[in-house]
């Protein structure tokens, strides 16, 4: 049979018969024959594979992101390639790199991307990129996250309704914008209710429960103890009960705790964690339907969802 009748029975095009398509079929069965993704892409063919960049693979709010994108990618009939940046620009250039390479029809980027030149360069090759829970705001991308200052004024007015006025934050780095917007919405709906936050209680750490355990000891043992601690992700938080009970503080009767994302860890520890929850699934559903939704159509109105938070009140919280 001629090429062109074998690659319109591959590609599910033109009109041939059933005998011939199923003749085909098990020529290829017993050839084990199967398509090469790169050569379709030098045709310049979709090769129905996306990446997802994200900081961490083992934080369990982006490891949840990144299962709920292979479950919608399978179901779509793409693959996924997931690289974990450690938010360094270094490695998310040589990934970017990689990914273009392997010829994806999109990426999406969960990891905060400080040098603008990486995102300007794939935009120029016209490359589909959407933004999950981060965005770029001098990038005409799309991007779906959680309104971060709303979720960090969510925490401020729960801890301030149960009578707590010397209160902490336990951060990951402020450059990433998540971050600094929930800091930055705490901070604020503290300064409506007329509570000043003192400046040695925002400390910065790395995004683990190791480094959360070493800062909120270092908040428990000093001299100004807070009755309440502010963590801007749950792995952080479960790192402060940790130095809790380590310090014999009983966790909420003597220290409120509450963290950020909802993830499956703040069920399972001991108390269990009140905490600011993101909707992971419908974000990753917004954003995944985003980048199919441009690799099929280029040129396109950029868009900018913003998902509200909730807060989830268990048993690491309680009144002064």
């Amino acid at each position: 049979m001629s090429i062109a009748t074998v690659s319109n029975v591959i590609n599910g095009k033109g009109k041939v018969s059933k005998k011939k398509r199923e003749e085909i079929f098990r020529v290829m069965e017993r050839l084990q024959y199967r398509p090469s993704v790169i050569a379709s892409a030098l045709m310049g063919k979709k090769t129905f594979t996306i990446g997802l960049l994200i900081p961490d693979v083992s934080n369990p709010f982006f490891s949840e992101i990144a299962r709920s994108v292979e479950d919608l990618a399978h179901s779509e009939g793409y693959s996924v390639i997931v690289c974990s940046t450690d938010n360094k620009d270094d490695r998310i250039e040589k990934y970017i790199r990689l990914l273009e390479q392997k010829s994806v029809d999109g990426i999406l980027i969960g990891t905060g991307v400080e040098n603008a030149d990486v995102l300007r360069h794939l935009a120029e090759k016209s490359l589909s990129i959407v933004m999950i829970a981060r965005e770029a705001a001098t990038m005409p991308v799309h991007s779906v996250l959680t309104d971060d200052f709303k979720g960090g004024a969510l925490a401020a007015e729960h801890l301030i309704d149960r009578g707590h006025r010397r209160i902490a934050v336990l951060s990951e780095n402020l450059k990433v914008s998540s971050s600094f917007e929930r800091v930055r919405g705490f901070r604020f709906t503290l300064f409506e209710a007329g509570i000043t936050l003192d400046e040695s209680h925002i400390v910065s750490c790395d995004s683990s429960i190791r480094d959360g355990k070493r800062a909120a000891a270092a908040l428990i043992h000093g001299d100004n103890r807070p009755s309440a601690i502010f963590c801007c992700n749950d792995l952080l938080a479960v790192g402060a009960l940790q130095a809790a009970k380590d310090a014999r503080v009983k966790v909420p009767e003597q220290l409120s705790i509450i963290g950020f994302d909802g993830t499956i860890l703040s069920t399972v520890t001991n108390p269990e964690l009140t905490t600011i929850a993101q909707p992971i699934n419908q974000m990753v559903k917004l954003a995944f339907d985003l980048l199919i939704h441009k690799v099929e159509n280029a040129d396109e109105i950029k868009q900018r969802i913003v998902m509200q938070p909730e807060l989830i009140i268990r048993e690491s919280t309680c009144s002064l």
